[in-house]
């Protein structure tokens, strides 16, 4: 079967899914495909044995399509922009101080407490793992998943500060994340973590982060200027368009991170070029562009997510410990959110439901299982794998489809 006849097959699935939700389900977009996804795989799962045919059919669409490049080196660089492109900096500046801790302590402290309860649950359970592959699974399911948690946010419309807040963390924590997780694995790939060097690490994370931030701005510049000599909503969106996949590719060229650097983009463009300038005759066609690439990029990926399952391990004991990992997750997440409030709230206030309501908005994502898949054979994959997939599945149906009720609630 040729690449372009499976791309067709997988699309068809998709606008099917997409469809049958709207029609019937009437969930969020990116949950509801997802949900519908995986019934249809486990429904296969469960004829395979009267049609053999069936799981190798669905086996043969999915593994051909290589879910980690098609995310990291594709449809991250597309969400990441058109998420940011929507967000208004006035707000995020307001919040910045909260954002910044958040989207970095944050996710190094959740990393650690992830990896070290995880490490003590499953040496109580007799399956232990080393300390660093199980810092490495807290790294990779640590960022949080901005496309799954902003159109739930915008549904129940929750104070302002705080939905940026959440918004604005789950946008920049991908960058950080993954210069966590690739740290972390250099370690595992040495066996230990002997012979860590902090300045090492420091620097690693100043090229990345800080070169990340300043090449997006470089990439809004430049794409501002441009845009600003002309008045024609089509070459305004090739120019976005080029600059999104462009600067991605460069930016994974040159070192620095590639999401923050979309995200540093997208919010200079929606900003200063269709907010400031209000270019009143292009913005609404480049705004409805990016709005439809984020609804078809989240649909995609989500829908994939779902097909997946038919292409990892799965085993009763491995069942078990994905929903103990989940409550891990929660339980990390709740205590690294704690732990900087108590800090920083001798000068940011904090709302007094803050902690609890970004614990159960922290959903996890597709980037997460994309890190888990770049995971070597040697460094646990059967173990880590199946787990990250499992709690990303709880974490998008479970928590995505209470946390309107949960924030409603909290909030009253």
């Amino acid at each position: 079967m040729d690449l372009f006849t499976i791309i067709s097959i997988f699309m068809v699935l998709v606008s099917i899914f997409a469809y049958i939700n709207s029609l019937f389900l009437k969930l969020q977009t990116t949950i509801g495909t997802m949900i519908i996804s995986i019934v249809f795989s486990l429904g296969i799962l469960g004829l395979s044995k009267l049609f053999p045919e069936l799981i190798k059919f669905e086996k043969d669409i999915v593994g051909t399509i290589d879910f980690k490049n098609l995310l990291m080196e594709g449809l991250l660089s597309f969400m990441l922009f058109a998420g940011a492109v929507h967000v208004n900096i006035t707000e995020l500046k307001s919040q910045r101080w909260k954002i910044v801790a958040f989207s970095s302590l944050g996710v190094v402290i959740s990393t650690f407490l992830i990896g070290g309860i995880f490490f003590l649950v499953l040496q109580q359970i007799g399956m232990p793992l080393p300390l660093v592959h199980c810092l490495l699974f807290g790294a990779l399911i640590s960022p949080t998943d901005p496309i799954a948690v902003m159109g739930v946010l915008k549904k129940i419309g929750i104070k302002k500060s705080m939905e940026t807040t959440i918004v604005g963390e789950s946008l920049f924590n991908d960058g950080v994340g993954v210069v966590v997780f690739l740290t972390l694995l250099q370690f595992a790939n040495a066996g230990n973590l002997d012979g860590i060097d902090p300045l090492g690490i420091a620097e690693n994370f100043l090229v990345e982060i800080g070169g990340g931030l300043l090449f997006g701005y470089i990439l809004g510049r430049i794409a501002h200027r441009a845009i600003s000599k002309i008045n024609s909503y089509e070459t305004e969106v090739l120019i976005t368009l080029g600059m999104v996949m462009g600067g991605y590719a460069l930016a994974g060229k040159i070192g620095v991170s590639g999401p923050i650097s979309m995200v540093v983009a997208g919010l200079f463009i929606g900003n200063k070029t269709y907010r400031q300038e209000k270019k009143e005759n292009t913005v609404d066609y480049v705004d409805k562009f990016w709005e439809l690439i984020d609804i078809l990029s989240n649909a995609i990926l989500f829908v994939l997510i779902g097909l997946e399952i038919v292409l990892i391990p799965f085993s009763q004991q491995i069942i078990i410990v994905g929903v103990l990992a989940a409550f891990v997750v929660i339980l990390s997440r709740f205590l690294s959110v704690g732990m900087l409030i108590v800090v920083l709230q001798k000068w940011l206030h904090f709302d007094s439901k803050t902690s609890l309501i970004m614990t159960w908005g922290g959903l996890r994502g597709g980037i997460s299982i994309a890190m888990a898949l770049s995971l070597p054979q040697t460094v646990s994959w059967d173990y880590i794998v199946p787990i990250t997939y499992l709690v990303v599945i709880f974490s998008i149906i479970v928590q995505g489809l209470t946390l309107e009720k949960v924030i409603l609630r909290l909030t009253k």
